[in-house]
């Protein structure tokens, strides 16, 4: 108190001057306390739940709710948030995103038209992220946003290429504009013509937006933001474009651009950042002309085309940009390692290897279409579904796989060394999924081993020069038809069909508490043992101990008292389950997950080099994993 005392006093002598100093610090202090707690303490004005539904309208598509998004192909393609998105900054006089729309009627779809206006609108330190889809990649598109918001990134539009997506995304709250394509609204697959039309949007897109003078950080829908990049954009303020690469070898091993002399990988399309500079104005004109000029190129080849026509030398000496195109433009190749592909990221993970933080993934190199991607996004826990896709009703199984350690070490890294590991995996998870089958539960599925890389070209194994590790965890889709396991396939064919979850499921934070701590630990024991019977009744809590070798019927009788129990994991598969009793549904199940399994790819010494991979491989003494040898074999097995 005496301090207090003492500065006011000195406070009342000072010189009129310092007397004015004081009085004004004072009252700084004084509002800036005002500010502080009336921030703290006022109610919020953010937006409501991301996917909350939008005010009531006669409209059926702006009434409906996100539980209708899913198309035929896929019932997974539900999304929500878990948890809420961080609510967007207010220091425009624009609207948060994720905030809902309290008008009850759409407006004008005019209104919806790309202008500098409305880019303008969203810009923040003169960058503007976009991204653009149809209505099939809403779930994706919904994602990628959320990511950026959740990394505290507002400055975002999505070009939508049907009227569908332009409705469902503003009443979600998400900045879109109508690109006026009036494109498919389900999923055009890779490599088709509808496809190719949507590359040479992009670059239509990329060509208008460029002259409104903004930086454009341009990405596809299949890619996740892992990290804020904008700062990293900045590091290099005299590159007019950077472009991702398909690289597999690193160049370099810590956070610069790749080594532009040893990318000789296609460069990506899928994210690179433009400048608005006369050279990539320029460049965007023409790589626009060329691609509309002629349907059968592909946008991504008409890119590394013209931007290699020259490439070289070295903007400078220390410089990592390389003139490019013409000459005059400067570009940067972002390093794979952290700017990460599909292989990168999942069968190498680089980035870990490296002790470095990714930026992005971009959902490349893999094998099971859409379905496929959304699964990998799924199995890294960068993919967010809605709360019942944690919590399913009937419940989960999962279950602790055991592989011998020979199986996973041993020996030379080849196609013997390969399959016997895979099919060893194999066998136990097709138990598994009778098993759910019969419980009516969802199959967790179990990480999955592989000694060899997937590909769809002849390769050694690994490609010489990537860190893939042998063995290394792989993508369920290298081994596993991700997409047929989630077709509606008819029941009178195929069986019931049997939900499957990553093998990361558990760990993920938006499994609610009260399905982690809702769990049965089935532990398999010998018949023959006093304490080995066919009973529900536990030996301690939480503990089943259950007979191997088990019938349909005792799986059913004796689980049937566990049905409120939402994870029941056993302690192995191994010899836990004999067959279906009714032996249609046993033909139906054997047809089902007969098509579950894909290929391996490819051998460098046969044509085809491909190998199929056989679900009931152990009922054939002679199975041999070799590629088809005639024309008629190359078939699955099936």
């Amino acid at each position: 108190m005496g301090g207090w005392r003492n500065w006011y006093q000195e406070l009342v002598n000072s010189k009129p001057l310092f007397l004015t100093i004081y009085t004004t610090v004072i009252v700084g202090i004084v509002f800036s306390s005002f500010y502080v707690f009336s921030a703290v303490y006022s109610p919020s004005s953010a937006s409501a739940n991301w996917f909350s539904s939008p005010p009531i309208s006669h409209s059926p598509v702006a009434a409906s709710s996100y539980i209708n998004v899913a198309p035929n192909f896929s019932p997974t393609l539900k999304v929500s948030a878990i948890p809420p998105p961080r609510p967007q900054s207010r220091s425009k006089q624009v609207k948060p995103i994720w905030e809902v729309p309290q008008t009850k009627r759409l407006p004008s779809l005019k209104s919806f038209q790309l202008t500098k206006e409305l880019v303008e609108q969203r810009v923040q330190d003169n960058i503007i992220i976009m991204t653009f889809g149809n209505y099939a990649f809403m779930d994706f598109i919904l994602n990628w946003v959320r990511r950026l918001t959740d990394l505290g990134l507002s400055n975002i539009l999505v070009g939508a290429l049907d009227t569908k997506l332009v409705k469902a995304l503003y009443w979600k709250g998400v900045p879109v504009f109508d690109m006026g394509s009036h494109m498919s609204t389900m999923d055009v697959g890779w490599g088709s013509p509808t496809f190719h039309k949507m590359g040479r949007e992009k670059a239509i897109l990329i060509d208008s937006v460029l002259p409104f003078g903004f930086e454009l950080l341009m990405c596809d829908t299949d890619m996740v933001w892992l990290k804020n990049p904008l700062p990293y954009f900045a590091r290099y303020p005299d590159a007019d474009i950077l472009t991702s690469s398909d690289q597999v070898v690193p160049t370099v091993v810590d956070d610069r651009l790749d080594i532009w002399q040893q990318v000789g990988a296609a460069y990506n399309v899928g994210i690179f950042h433009w400048r608005p500079t006369e050279s990539a104005k320029k460049f965007a004109k023409e790589w626009k002309e060329m691609i509309l000029a002629d349907d059968k190129i592909w946008d991504q080849n008409g890119f590394n085309d013209l931007i290699r026509r020259q490439l070289g030398p070295s903007v400078s000496e220390d410089s990592e940009l390389v003139y490019a195109y013409d000459g005059n433009l400067k570009l940067g190749v972002l390093p794979a390692s952290i700017f990460c592909s599909g292989h990168t990221y999942f069968v190498q993970a680089m980035y870990k290897q490296l002790r470095l933080e990714p930026y992005a993934v971009h959902t490349t190199f893999q094998y099971a279409g859409t379905e496929g991607k959304r699964h990998r996004l799924r199995e890294a826990m960068v993919f967010y579904d809605p709360p019942e896709y944690y919590d399913t009703p009937g419940g989960f199984l999962s279950f602790k796989p055991f592989i011998p350690k020979s199986l996973l070490l041993d020996g030379k890294h080849d196609l013997e060394s390969h399959f016997a590991l895979v099919n060893y995996q194999m066998k136990q998870i097709r138990t598994a999924l009778a098993i759910a089958s019969v419980l009516n539960r969802t199959l967790v599925m179990p990480p999955l081993w592989c000694r060899l890389d997937r590909l769809w070209f002849p390769h050694p194994g690994v490609l010489e020069g990537t860190m893939t590790r042998q063995p290394f965890l792989c993508p369920l889709d290298h081994v596993f038809e991700v997409n047929v396991m989630l077709q509606q396939l008819p029941e009178d064919e195929y069986g019931p069909g049997i939900g499957f979850r990553e093998y990361s499921f558990m760990d993920n934070p938006s499994v609610p508490k009260q399905v982690k701590e809702s769990r049965l630990e089935v532990q398999l024991c010998d018949d023959t043992l006093i304490d080995c019977q066919a009973s529900s009744n536990t030996s301690s809590p939480g503990i089943l101990r259950f007979p191997r070798h088990s019938s349909e019927e005792t799986f059913k009788t004796v689980f049937s008292s566990f049905k409120d129990v939402k994870v029941i994991n056993f302690s192995s598969m191994k010899n836990a389950f004999l067959n279906l009793t009714d032996k249609t549904r046993e033909e139906r199940f054997r047809r089902r997950v007969k098509r579950y399994v894909g290929i391996w790819c490819c051998v460098d010494s046969h044509t085809p080099g491909h190998i199929y991979y056989d679900m009931y491989w152990d009922e054939k003494p002679d199975w041999k994993p070799i590629p088809p040898q005639t024309p008629g074999d190359d078939h699955p097995p099936w």
